[in-house]
């Protein structure tokens, strides 16, 4: 008899910054993996509005009260990453039809780096399925609450980082 090979999926976004909808997933992730690794790409062609340990320290504080999820920072292929994890499920989230063409096209890619490989699919609760970092960015710019759509420390960064001076 062979023994339970442990199953390590990885979720990976920029989580500029990680909302509401990312939370479901990565919470049903854990309900459905042995281990999460949420990986948070550095990104730096997308410009993301939070530095790359502020995202990955709100991501952290989010998931804190989940055991087999573990966040970390990453700046290479996923596929390159992945190994290094050893995980073969890349956890992806489907919002709308719209996402899946793009969606497809990644993991056909991932597929041939690495045939290993299986993305899967989930898709948002219904009162998440409108929510998107970039919305939530839109927001928090003009002064409106966003305390609905993310965690409160979320809430809290987003507040100070768009009503702070450069500098100061």
């Amino acid at each position: 008899m062979t023994g339970h090979r442990e199953t390590i999926a990885v979720y990976p976004g920029t989580f500029d910054p990680i909302t509401n909808g990312h939370f479901d997933l990565i919470e049903r992730g854990a309900r459905m993996f042995d281990r999460v690794v949420i990986a948070v790409a550095a990104s730096p062609g997308k410009r993301p509005n939070l530095d790359l340990p502020t995202r990955i320290e709100l991501v952290q504080a989010v998931c804190a009260p989940l055991p087999n999820v573990k966040v970390i920072g990453f700046s290479t292929l996923l596929t390159t990453m992945m190994h290094e994890q050893g995980a073969t499920i890349i956890l992806r989230g489907l919002r709308a039809v719209s996402d899946f063409e793009y969606e497809l096209q990644l993991a056909n890619m991932n597929r041939a780096q690495n045939p290993e490989l299986e993305s899967v699919f989930l898709t948002p609760a219904v009162e998440n399925s409108y929510i998107s970092s970039t919305i939530v960015r839109e927001i928090a710019k003009l002064g409106g609450d966003v305390s609905p759509l993310v965690h409160p420390q979320v809430a809290e960064t987003l507040r100070k980082h768009y009503t702070t001076p450069p500098g100061t």
